[in-house]
Order: structure tokens, then sequence, then C-alpha cells
């Protein structure tokens, strides 16, 4: 698994950090997304696609290990 982040289209929300802090973070001058841990462990599988999910910008996304 692959996670992307948009930091051009992220409005900084920070629904994604709300939802999974260990992996996702904001910029401290202009709040946008950050990655702060680009292999999050497989249990943190459901809370990733949560975050993509609830992201209002759709600025993350996830692509499968084969590229998808």
């Amino acid at each position: 698994m692959r996670i992307l982040v948009d930091r051009e289209r992220c409005i900084g929300s920070g629904t994604c950090v709300l939802t999974l802090p260990d992996v996702f973070t904001q910029d401290d001058e202009d709040g946008r997304v950050v990655l702060a841990n680009d292999a999050p462990d497989a249990a943190a599988l459901a809370s990733v696609k949560q975050a993509v999910l609830t992201c209002p910008v759709s600025a993350i996304s996830v692509e499968d290990g084969d590229g998808r």
C-alpha cells in the first residue's frame, strides 16, 4: 500500500489527522497535510481508508501493491 497526499488540493481541514495521527500531520505554517508515516502497519489499513473517505477535497489516495 502506498499513501499519496496532494498538498495543493488540501485545505487543511485536519480530518485525516483526527482519523490517524500516527500517519498524517499538518504543516505548522500552512496547515496542509503532511505524511508522517508512509509505511503504516497492516492494522492501520482501515483507518487509512477512512481518512481517504473523509477528506473533504479528496487530497489523500491509496495505491495497492501493484500501482493501482
